[in-house]
């Protein structure tokens, strides 16, 4: 059952929360500006999102698990996967700064950081660790060749 609660959405959706929390209740008149931020904001969550469905593409192409405290079967690095090696939580750090800046939500900003900080401990260190386990020099080659973030 935990485990199912222990997975990226369910960060996000918490700093989602948060953020629209601060926005809605401790606002204090600040804003990040004109129209700029809605658009930069737009133009994140939109990304974020695209890239979340172009790596589940890839992953159910090549019939492997993205769920994270699984093991995968097999290493994919084609597609969206040759450009990051986590375009999954890149696309979720996408959409909660969209959302902050889309929300004026300034004081919510640490909450980018703070949700980076918890994919890479509870999710990407651990999950690279599996796979250099089990595709030992495939991984190597990979991690020598594509970022972990962008």
């Amino acid at each position: 059952m935990l485990k199912w609660v222990d997975v990226p959405p369910v960060w996000l959706a918490a700093g989602l929360g948060v953020a629209w929390m601060q926005k809605t209740h401790a606002g204090f008149g600040l804003g990040f500006g004109p129209i700029w931020a809605d658009l930069l904001g737009g133009l994140l969550v939109g990304g974020g999102v695209i890239l979340i469905a172009l790596a589940l593409y890839e992953m159910r192409r090549h019939r492997t698990t993205f769920m994270p405290h699984e093991m995968p079967d097999r290493l994919v690095t084609s597609g969206i996967f040759k450009r990051s090696r986590n375009p999954i939580y890149l696309g979720d750090v996408m959409i909660l700064t969209g959302f902050i800046l889309y929300w004026d939500a300034v004081l919510a900003l640490p909450l980018i950081p703070i949700l980076v900080w918890i994919l890479e401990r509870r999710f990407i260190v651990p999950e690279e660790q599996k796979l250099r386990r089990k595709f030992v020099a495939d991984f190597l080659r990979y991690a020598q060749q594509t970022r972990r973030w962008v």
